[in-house]
Order: structure tokens, then sequence, then C-alpha cells
């Protein structure tokens, strides 16, 4: 039987604007082409897992609106387990303001709406498949007091939490704890533990930092130099796939997604990251959230 994937966060509809260069503050330039496309940490990472082959349910907090409508319309034309979405009477769903520039390059601001609403009472609802599930993953775009929670129930049922922790903000030890993977791109890693990334030793620094607070496997995510994989007291580069990116606005969730599912089918923690590399470089080369993430046969495994 496939297993169990649950992955609980944000959803938010994204706003896009492409220009030649991101604006300095103070600044207005005109723009290129605008689209809509669905969004949030959460959603980009349970349709990246899904489009992969994964049993996905989402848990997130939507507003009674055409935005939180449409979204849930869309997961459940992806196959996700739309059971457990909770919709909020008095805030609106989320939205996200992103310009993309000429390389690739994004700048983006949320406002999170229903997601800051997200409450522990709400993932009660969801507790006999949260404790059924190979995999939780969670990100930080929803309450902390929520994460924690989540992570209090993945430690009472055993389940492996992959913590993103994105976006980049503190995070107490206690909660780190209870994670059993975590994936930071290198900023957050910084935030995490105070040590400035600006080399493959000092990444490999944080790395150990990360590990010494009690997390079983670190994986920090490096853009174009790959992914620093910390298992087992081992550390392991994994190289990115060489692409020309479009817009790297998903990458991470993609990467996330990606990894939980083959995680899910008992590949290799080496192996599993460099499945997650393909996944997210093929993303790169689209533009959108959720609609760059591939699908299972645009992979060779």
């Amino acid at each position: 039987m496939q297993p169990s994937l649950v992955v609980i966060g944000s959803s938010n509809t994204d706003m896009v604007i492409q220009a030649m260069r991101i604006p300095v503050p103070g600044e207005t330039i005109l723009g290129g082409n605008f689209f809509m496309n669905p969004g949030g940490k959460g959603a980009n990472q349970a349709v990246a897992a899904a489009r992969l082959g994964g049993k996905v349910t989402f848990i997130c907090k939507t507003g009674n609106d055409l935005f939180g409508a449409k979204a849930i319309e869309l997961f459940r034309s992806e196959g996700i387990d739309t059971r457990f979405i909770v919709e909020d009477k008095d805030h609106p769903s989320g939205v996200a303001l992103i310009t993309v520039n000429q390389d690739g390059e994004n700048s983006i601001v949320v406002a999170s709406g229903a997601n800051g609403w997200l409450k522990p009472d709400d993932i009660k609802q969801a507790e006999a498949i949260i404790r059924s599930a190979r995999y939780i993953l969670v990100q930080l775009e929803i309450p902390l007091d929520t994460v924690a929670y989540i992570a209090d129930l993945a430690t009472h049922y055993n389940v492996k939490l992959i913590l993103n922790p994105a976006p980049a903000c503190a995070v107490s030890n206690e909660l780190l704890r209870r994670v059993s993977i975590i994936t930071p791109n290198e900023s957050e890693a910084e935030l995490l533990t105070g040590v400035t990334i600006h080399s493959t030793p000092s990444a490999e620094e944080a790395a150990r930092s990360l590990q010494a607070k009690g997390i079983e496997t670190v994986i920090i995510t490096r853009g174009e130099a790959g992914a620093l994989l910390l298992h087992k007291n081992i550390i392991t580069h994994v190289p990115a796939v060489k692409v020309k990116a479009v817009d790297t606005t998903s990458a991470g969730d993609v990467f996330n997604g990606a990894l939980m599912v083959a995680l899910s089918e008992g590949k290799a923690m080496e192996e599993a990251v460099s499945f997650a590399c393909t996944a997210s470089a093929i993303a790169v080369t689209r533009l959108g959230a959720q609609s760059s993430a591939p699908y299972r046969n645009e992979l060779s495994n």
C-alpha cells in the first residue's frame, strides 16, 4: 500500500510580475508580464509531492473567498486529500506579491491571511491521518505554536517530521529536538546556528551545529552548489543539476516535496536528496510555483 504523506502549511495565491530587475526601496519600475498562480509553501510542497507519485493529505486554512475555493479545487485536481482543509470565515486567503527579474531571481512579500490563524485545534481533527503517516512535512508560514504542536504529535506517534524552516525565523531548541530532518537553505541555516556560510567548510560547520541540537538529519540546500547532507554523522555533497534558471520561486518547495516522496519509497538518504535536486532543477526552468512542479515521468527514477 502506498505510504501516507501529510503536508501541513500555507496556501497562497501568487501575483507575479516579471521585470528586468527588482526595484530598490522607493523606486517604481515598469514590469512586463503579470500572472496569478496558486502558491504558498505548504501548498507548493503538497502539489510537488502529489505530482511525483505521493499519496498526500494537505492541511491548511483558507479564507471564505474565491482564492480559497479555487485553491481547493486545484488541490483536488492533483489528487490531494483535502478533507482537513479549514475554512476561516473571519480572515481572507493568503496572497503573495512576487517580482521576478531577468535572471530568474525573485523578491516576495506575503500577506498571510488565514494561514496565520491555523491553530492546534485545527490540526486535532486530522490526528488519525497524522498517526498513520509515514512522513509529515511542515514549514514556517503558519504560527510557531502550531508547528510545535505538530512536532509533539509526530513525536508521540513516532512519525518522521521534516521541517523546512522557511521563511527564516528563530526556532526554539525544544522544537528542533523533535525534528527528524531539517532542510534550510544557507540563509536559514545561518539564522538557526549563527554560523555565517561563505564556503563549503562553513556550511559543514552549520550542519554540525544543527545536528548538535538533536536533529537526526540535516540537509542544507545551496542553490547552484547543490545540497549538503549530514546523515549518520557523515557529510555528503550532492551536486546540483545544471540548468538555466527562469524562476526560482518554488525551488525549495519542490525539493522538499520530492525528498519526502523519495524517502517514503525507501530510497537511501543520498539518493533521495539527489532525486530532490533533480526535481528542483526542472522546476526552476519554468515560471510559477505549483505550475512549475514536475511530474514523475519527467524524472528518470
